[in-house]
């Protein structure tokens, strides 16, 4: 299990990647494709053609780690094919590196600040 504290922000690219590239390959993609910061600390999750692997890249303040994660059976489920990225909350991203299919339908919550009335 794979998770990160509530102030770690994920990105998703949406679109599938040559999983071929290495780290470096990821990190120009990060900086130039999806106008990322890779040495932010933020995590940026890549995934394959066939849609049953995924990798994630993040800098932990002393190096960069690529870690990749695929599936025997089945496959993760992604969001629509796109351009750029989506933004998950650890807990999706969690979900989802689990092999999850309900973190998609988990929304982010907003509160709603009470109001005075009279």
């Amino acid at each position: 299990m794979i998770s990160f504290g509530s102030e770690v922000r994920v990105f998703v690219a949406t679109a599938p990647v040559d999983f071929r590239r290495g780290v470096h390959g990821l990190v120009a993609l990060v900086a130039e494709g999806l106008q990322g910061s890779p040495y932010s600390g933020d995590v940026f999750v890549f995934r394959s053609k066939r849609a049953d692997k995924l990798k994630f890249l993040v800098f932990d303040g002393s190096g960069m780690i690529l870690a990749t994660k695929w599936l025997e059976e089945g496959r993760f489920t992604w969001p629509p094919i796109g351009a750029g990225t989506m933004r998950l909350t650890p807990t999706q991203f969690t979900m989802l590196f689990d092999g999850l299919s309900e973190w998609i339908r988990i929304a982010p919550r907003t509160v709603n600040r009470p109001t005075k009335t009279a």
